[in-house]
């Protein structure tokens, strides 16, 4: 669990919401329905309109990273290349056969299996930076839909501000009616502003960073397996993986 995504969401709305309080507001002035409905509805119509399906079920498979980031483990994976060309090197490629059959990454296990079909190390590396290239490509339209929810926001919060003004004006007659107007115009901007700028965009840029470090293991497994391939020495494959780490 990435406890400091929880601390920072949490730290951000106690900072609105007890400044609001020091300045001798209350959190009832900041909960209104309809702004609510105007900012979440309007922000969410304009990122279906822009996201194809597949980034849209992409985008939200992948928002759980958040709280709950995939395991990356960069010393653990060199040391398990090492361990691969250490059996390589004993058995011969057709010795990973059997570790292979049991490895539960798939990127992982279709690198080892091409080792041990005896694929040309240029063969292999072609076949692979499809499946990163491919997958990086994806995750990275995915975390992108929350970056474009994070622009459209703030306008959409402009917007139903604009719409309270319009209620206001056309009730200037009717005193009871001006304070819901007022409410709805200014709480929709704190909502657009707040949401892009304490959920969206950090979302957006926290999944883009998450991508890339996955796509980084993914290039370190690449190396590795060509290394093999190759025929490298265990412990020269193990410094130059070394470089991955940071």
């Amino acid at each position: 669990m990435d406890v400091l995504s929880l601390i920072g969401v949490i730290l951000a709305f106690i900072a609105i919401i007890g400044g609001n309080y020091l300045e001798g507001g209350h959190a009832g002035a900041l909960l209104n329905g309809p702004a609510a409905l105007i900012v979440i509805g309007g922000t969410l119509g304009a990122a279906f309109l822009q996201t194809p399906l597949p980034a849209l079920k992409r985008a939200a498979v992948i928002l759980r990273w958040i709280i709950l980031p995939p395991a990356i483990d960069m010393l653990g994976g060199i040391n398990q290349v090492v361990t691969w060309s250490m059996k390589a090197r004993k058995e011969g490629l057709l010795g990973l056969e059997s570790i292979a059959d049991g490895e539960a990454d798939p990127y992982a296990r279709k690198g080892l299996q091409l080792l041990v079909d005896g694929a040309e190390p240029e063969a292999i590396r072609s076949i692979l930076e499809v499946d990163l290239y491919t997958q990086e490509s994806r995750d990275l339209q995915a975390a992108k839909m929350f970056e474009s929810m994070g622009g459209y926001a703030p306008t959409i919060g402009i917007i139903g501000a604009v719409m309270g003004l319009i209620h206001v004006m056309g009730n200037l007659a009717d005193p009871s009616q001006l304070g819901s107007g007022i409410a709805v115009a200014f709480v929709a901007t704190i909502y657009g502003v707040s949401f892009a700028n304490l959920l969206l965009l950090p979302i957006g840029n926290k999944l883009k960073t998450l991508v890339l470090q996955h796509s980084r293991y993914r290039e370190m497994l690449l190396e590795g397996i060509l290394s093999i391939a190759e025929g490298e020495n265990p412990r020269a494959i193990e410094m130059k993986l070394q470089g991955f780490v940071e």
